[in-house]
């Protein structure tokens, strides 16, 4: 009797928010719920509800649909991120191992009512709030980043019938005043020297953009291998009952890792010729410095002494395999705690 009832609050919910999906037959619902984390069905449903959550608040964890029985785990992963960051009341959801939690019926069910209730009241209260007042000159991001710049220079407000080629002027001459303030070798000559038009800018927005892209398809791989070695923590039975340990210090330090690529076409324009610069790791004056226990680990991988030269063949795999999954976890692990290139960290060419 519990729970048909809790089907026919998430069916309601489910109609009233929108949702068109095959669960809204007869008895699919319950079916779905009982296979749990294990239903692509059921995933698909959560992962519906969780992108319509993030349109009304700013949540860094995200929920993906599974396609297969095998990912039950990681979807599990995902869904206790979440429920942690939004900090849900049902303790039978966010305690215990991760990996269980969503193979009852009861406790999918469970999912769905505060997920459907959740999106309720954000839509609701999306309706109910006021207006957001419009900022000053339209309070587009362009007037913000041109009241930096004046602030930054030390510029009166300008009067409001000023046009756009004066008030560029005014910040050019401004510009020339200080700059001849400090010494000639201050800010560096630009990397950027040549003047381009429209159709190279556009060029280059492109070229961003398509880096960019690959970027990202790149760090979601790094941040997907991080996840499954996480995850293989846990398979031991020494390390089960740490799971709740291992999620509270994961989580926070996961949701810190964006996949979205920050750099635009502003920072080549304010790029300096001392970004080209190539510093090779190699060289005997960097590794004094950069030489680290990590760093030493994937320079031995590659001695040869580190494999006896006579091995049979079964021998030979295995100690490949071996050291080519430590090799991988080292190299993902340098390339996720690179600091951002900045003129203090200037581009470096790996050799």
């Amino acid at each position: 009797m519990e729970f048909e009832l809790m089907e026919n609050d998430i069916l309601e919910s489910l109609e009233d928010l929108g949702y068109k999906g095959p669960l809204l037959e007869d008895g699919a619902l319950m079916q779905a719920a009982a296979d749990g984390a294990s239903s692509p069905e059921f995933t698909k449903l959560c992962a519906w509800l969780v992108s319509e959550l993030r349109l009304f608040c700013k949540l860094e964890e995200n929920v993906q649909a599974t396609n297969s029985p095998n990912e039950a785990d990681e979807f599990q992963l995902e869904v206790s991120g979440l429920l942690g960051e939004m900090n849900c009341p049902y303790t039978t959801l966010t305690s215990g191992d991760v990996t269980r939690r969503l193979l009852g019926q009861k406790n999918c069910l469970l999912l769905l009512i505060y997920l459907t209730s959740e999106l309720e009241a954000a839509r609701m209260l999306s309706v109910n709030a006021p207006p957001k007042k419009a900022q000053e000159g339209g309070g587009s991001e362009v007037f913000q980043e041109l009241k930096g710049i004046c602030i930054a220079l030390g510029m009166s407000k300008p009067p409001a019938n000023i046009t756009m080629f004066q008030f560029f002027s005014g910040i050019e001459k401004k510009l020339k005043e200080t700059l001849a303030k400090v010494p000639p070798n201050h800010v560096g000559k630009p990397l950027l020297s040549k003047p381009l038009g429209p159709v190279h800018w556009e060029k280059i927005e492109a070229i961003n953009q398509a880096i960019a892209n690959e970027y990202e398809v790149r760090r979601k791989l790094l941040v997907k291998r991080l996840d499954v070695t996480v995850q293989s923590f846990g398979w031991s039975e020494r390390a089960k009952s740490q799971t709740d340990k291992l999620a509270k210090v994961y989580q926070p330090k996961r949701a810190t890792l964006s996949t979205k690529c920050a750099i635009s076409v502003a920072h080549l324009l304010a790029a300096r010729q001392d970004l080209s610069k190539i510093m090779r790791t190699s060289s005997g004056s960097i590794r004094e410095k950069t030489a680290c226990a990590i760093n030493k680990v994937s320079v031995v991988f590659y001695c040869y002494n580190l494999i006896p030269k006579v091995l049979y063949r079964e021998n030979f795999v295995c100690v490949m395999e071996k050291h080519c999954f430590q090799h991988m976890h080292v190299q993902y692990v340098l390339l996720l705690s690179f600091p951002p290139f900045t003129k203090a960290n200037k581009l470096t060419h790996f050799s």
